[in-house]
This record gives structure tokens, sequence and C-alpha cells, in this order.
């Protein structure tokens, strides 16, 4: 993968997957490892004895624990100049009590010269993602190797990327789209317009694509530029609402700043999921595909889309064959599950998500479960060779869709 993203925000990378002993806490208050030429290349050794603040985070694909502290890096012979012996050592946190035999150890050094340590479980989807962000082959991690050279972005999957740094406290800056936020203002009026709103602006500033030859690439760059212009927009009227301060006379408006603070958090996580339903139906209709969008199914269930639409599907005397539920999610977590009970009629069901490097072990279970993922096709040079015999990009999935379509046609006539 061409990762030059990274450069902005990380000297050097290394991992190891922790053996039984490294990752045993129990005999000790505190971590130590024995350095390696990847670790030393990383982390110097002009000085004897170095500390680095720190933030130390456990992932796996349900949840996130994080923790501060110090990492020490130091030569423990250092009185023997003929036989160095450099040692890295961490303290116990909740983070570290985490750790299991297996885990993959990260520890990224950033441009601003502090640490990021990240367990990440082993077999999790955030592990894949991490040894694919960092285009580092997990086959070698018995011992510790690292990269600290980064070559040029691919644009194509700029929101992999991002969904990724996001994931790990890293936010990502895309400066090129700065000339887009006095236009931005005017149009909106200085504030946040509705989600299919801004949807379909961002859409309008590309004119670079096929969004009927080619939906995978049109349907990245749509949801790249509305990721960025999103951003661009927000970090603009946060600042302007943090400068004009929360206070109620001379007293701090605790409560205000809490609400807005909530507020934020609240439109990033439903605008996500809506953007991505916007663009896919904006793909639907240049392919002139008849569907439906939320309808209600069986216990109130509300697919995000029913092909071809919601009276094919109430209609008992229509084949269950020719029909089609598609679920939208940008990332996937456990979340894919829900869509499993969201259209009893239809038995495989398809999900489109803008996941990269998901574990085989989710796959193996969508694929027992007759769910088939839908993805890009940018994205899918993310996934193992295996993994992609078996997805779907989004032009195969209109392809099928238009093909089942021909008999909806034929009955209206």
């Amino acid at each position: 993968m061409e990762t030059g993203y990274l450069n902005k925000y990380f000297s050097g990378v290394i991992v190891k997957r922790l053996s039984e002993v490294e990752a045993n806490i129990e005999s000790s208050n505190q971590h130590e490892l024995n350095g390696n030429k990847a670790m030393r290349q990383i982390l110097g050794t002009d000085i004897q004895r170095r500390e680095f603040d720190a933030i130390f985070l456990y992932m796996d694909d349900d949840f996130t624990i994080d923790a501060s502290g110090k990492m020490t890096w130091y030569d423990s012979r250092y009185n023997n100049p003929k036989r160095t012996e450099w040692r890295f050592y961490f303290p116990t946190t909740e983070v570290s009590k985490r750790a299991k035999a297996g885990d993959s150890l990260f520890i990224c050094k950033k441009t601003d010269d502090t640490l990021l340590m990240i367990i990440a479980k082993k077999d999790s989807t955030i592990e894949n993602q991490l040894y694919w962000l960092f285009d580092l082959n997990e086959k070698d991690a018995d011992r510790f190797i690292g990269r600290t050279e980064f070559s040029s972005g691919d644009k194509q999957i700029e929101f992999a990327v991002r969904m990724i740094l996001e994931q790990i406290g890293i936010e990502y800056e895309d400066r090129s789209i700065e000339s887009y936020l006095e236009p931005m203002l005017n149009q909106f009026n200085g504030c946040f317009p509705t989600t299919r709103e801004f949807s379909a602006y961002a859409r309008n500033t590309i004119t670079d694509v096929d969004p009927v030859e080619n939906p995978d690439d049109t349907l990245l760059k749509w949801v790249n530029r509305e990721e960025a212009l999103f951003k661009l927009l927000e970090q603009y009227l946060i600042k302007e609402r943090i400068q004009q301060g929360f206070k109620i006379g001379e007293e701090v408006d605790v409560d205000a700043f809490i609400q807005f603070s909530l507020s934020v958090q609240n439109r990033r996580k439903s605008r996500a999921g809506l953007s991505l339903e916007n663009h896919i139906e904006a793909l639907l209709r240049e392919q002139n595909i008849v569907y439906s969008h939320t309808p209600i199914t069986e216990d109130k269930s509300k697919p995000d889309f029913i092909f071809p639409n919601i009276e094919a599907y109430r209609d008992k005397t229509y084949p269950e064959i020719e029909l089609t539920m598609l679920g939208a999610k940008s990332t996937c977590k456990d979340r894919w599950r829900q869509v499993l009970s969201e259209a009893e009629r239809i038995e495989r069901k398809h999900l489109l998500t803008l996941e990269s490097a998901i574990s085989e072990n989710q796959t193996n279970e969508m694929i027992n479960k007759k769910l088939q993922l839908v993805l890009p096709l940018p994205i899918h040079k993310t996934y193992t060779l295996k993994q992609r015999a078996w997805l779907y990009s989004v032009k195969m999935f209109m392809e099928e869709v238009k093909e089942k379509q021909k008999f909806y046609e034929r009955k209206q006539r």
C-alpha cells in the first residue's frame, strides 16, 4: 500500500507479536523488552537513557482502552562500551494488563517525538488494518520489524486510511481542499446543512467521475470529498463557537459546553452512515436502478435498500430469488449482524461497507450467515487473496441488481 499520508504523523513504526513471557505482567510491575536493530533505528542510540511521553491503547473489534505514561529506552550496559544492550520498558497499565500472547504490539514514534503504543488483539480486524496501514508483514513479526519511510499516498483509499488513523487518535488533515471553505460558508450561511444537502454539494465539486461505467471509483471519490469538506467546515465552526466562550456573566456554563460537545459527537455519528447512503442513492439513480430506501419490513425493521422495491417485497407471489437487500455501513465491527434480520424473505443479503482489512474470522462468519460483502474495488487490495475471491465490487453488485430488474420490468408490462 502507498502510505505517504503517514509521513505527516509518524517518523517510524515497529511491531512484534507478543510472546507468552512478554505478555505476562504478574511477575513484575513493569514490562521490559530487549531492543534490536529495528528498535535502535527508530528510537535512536545517541543518548544513553531517554524517556518518551506515551499514549497506550488496547484495541480489539469491540472496544478500546487507553492510558498515558512514560516509556524508557536505555542502554543497560552503558559502562561497557564494547557491549551495548538496549532495553525498552513501560509501566503496567490497564492497557498492558489486557495483553495476551499472540497479540501485536505496535510502537509508533510520532513526528512530535512522543510515542503511541498499541496492543492489537490477535486476529482482530484492527490488527489487520494496522499491519496494512504501516505496510508491515505480520509473518515476520516474531521479532521487532519496522519502517521509517512511507511512500506517496494512494488517493483512492484515502477514506480507509483516515478511518484507521482516527481509530488510533490521529486527526487526519487534508490541506488541498482549504479553498472550499469560503464558498461553503457562503453556500450554507455559516451553518451545517442537512446531510443530504451536504452530500449533493460534495458530489458537485467533483467532475472526473463516471458513476455508470466506474461506480467503484466514483463512490470513493464522493465519500472522500465529503469527509474532507465536512472536517474543514466543522473545524471552522467549532473554533468559532469556542472563541465565543461558554459563560453566563462571569461564570463558566459547563452544561452549555457539554451540550455543544455532545452535539458535535452526535453529528459525526449520524452523518457518517447517512452520507454513504446518500451517495449510494445517487449511484442507483445514475444506473436507473429501481429501489426503495429504508422501507419497513418485518418487526418494523428498516433495511437500507430493497430491490426492486418494497411493493415487490410485500407481494408474496413475487419470487424471493428476484429480491435483493443491501445494507450500508461505512464501518462494520460487529454491527454487520444487524442486517441479518432486516428482510426475512431474502436469505442471501448484501452489505456495502468502506471498512478495510476485515479479519478472516469475521468474513468467514459472514459467509456462513449468507451475507455478501460489497466494497469499492480499490479497497479490495487491503484484503487477503483468499478473501478477494469472494468480495463483490460495487459494479458487480449493480450488475446483479440490474439483471434481476429485468424480471421486474417484464412484470410491469
